[in-house]
């Protein structure tokens, strides 16, 4: 009794934990304190990965009640004090079918949705906008080869940079600027060691492998900042390595191409853009 009082306490406990953690849920565009969950989707293709997440968690937590239920079950019923005589069975065509079958049916059923969602992220439709990300040690380079080959150089704000409302270790200097409902067509490579290219609320994560191409996509429906990270070891500052998307109106975004084909007048300096036969300042 006392072994299944302690369960029943362990389990109001958790109960406790997760719906008072209802504050500390993630919002949108960057991870929040106390983060449980995935944070908010800005993509379709995010809402599906969602939606395929809690599918998943529902059948995990039902799989998981069954095959505790049949523990229970047997430590019960089964034990050498309850069942002195234990049964000399050793087959039940019956359990074996089901229990084969059965597994295959579940893997099916996740398989399907599976699949889909493989075909959707790696199918990419036909581009509003194209950006080339190149992950370098340890900074991200966008090139708009729509825009006259438009690059900007995008490395992590010192501490002592920050303003007022920029997130530590994920605030840039220089973001990429993409606009709104636009499907924006992002190829990936990298310089010098495998980097990754990965925005949780967009729902993309993809390496950047130098000597090669790779390519991901993502249409923002909401306007805002969007952050995320180098997701591969790529030496000691890998966790200094943030990704910035900002996503703005169709308005603000041909705004911004113009402040940038004149650098010299734009307020953050020469720095924010660089001519396609230039390199990065550093």
């Amino acid at each position: 009794m006392k072994v299944f009082s302690r369960l029943a306490a362990m389990a109001v406990t958790a109960v406790a934990l997760v719906s008072g953690a209802s504050v500390a849920l993630a919002g949108m565009g960057q991870p929040s304190p106390w983060q449980m969950g995935l944070q908010d989707s800005a993509t379709p293709i995010m809402n599906d990965i969602a939606w395929f997440h809690d599918v998943l968690l529902w059948i995990i937590a039902a799989i998981s009640a069954f095959v505790l239920a049949l523990l229970l079950i047997i430590i019960v019923r089964f034990n050498a004090r309850a069942n002195p005589t234990p049964t000399r069975t050793t087959h039940n065509t019956t359990l074996e079918v089901l229990w084969t079958i059965v597994p295959v049916i579940i893997l099916a059923c996740i398989a399907v949705p599976s699949f889909r969602l493989l075909f959707i992220q790696l199918d990419v439709p036909k581009p509003d906008l194209t950006v080339k990300a190149t992950g370098s040690q340890w900074y991200w380079t966008y090139n708009y080869p729509d825009n006259g080959n438009l690059k900007i150089t995008s490395e992590m704000l010192d501490e002592k940079d920050l303003k007022p409302g920029q997130p530590r270790l994920l605030a840039v200097d220089n973001e990429m600027v993409v606009p709104v409902n636009k499907v924006v067509h992002v190829i990936v490579t990298g310089t010098d060691v495998i980097h990754s290219f990965n925005v949780p609320s967009f729902g993309i994560r993809i390496d950047a492998v130098p000597g090669r191409i790779n390519e991901t996509w993502f249409k923002a429906t909401t306007e805002g900042m969007f952050y995320g990270q180098c997701s591969e070891l790529c030496g000691k500052d890998h966790s200094f390595m943030p990704i910035a998307v900002r996503v703005v109106s169709d308005a603000d975004f041909a705004a911004w191409l113009t402040a940038q084909a004149h650098p010299a007048e734009n307020e953050t300096g020469p720095r924010t853009a660089v001519a396609a036969a230039g390199g990065p300042s550093h």
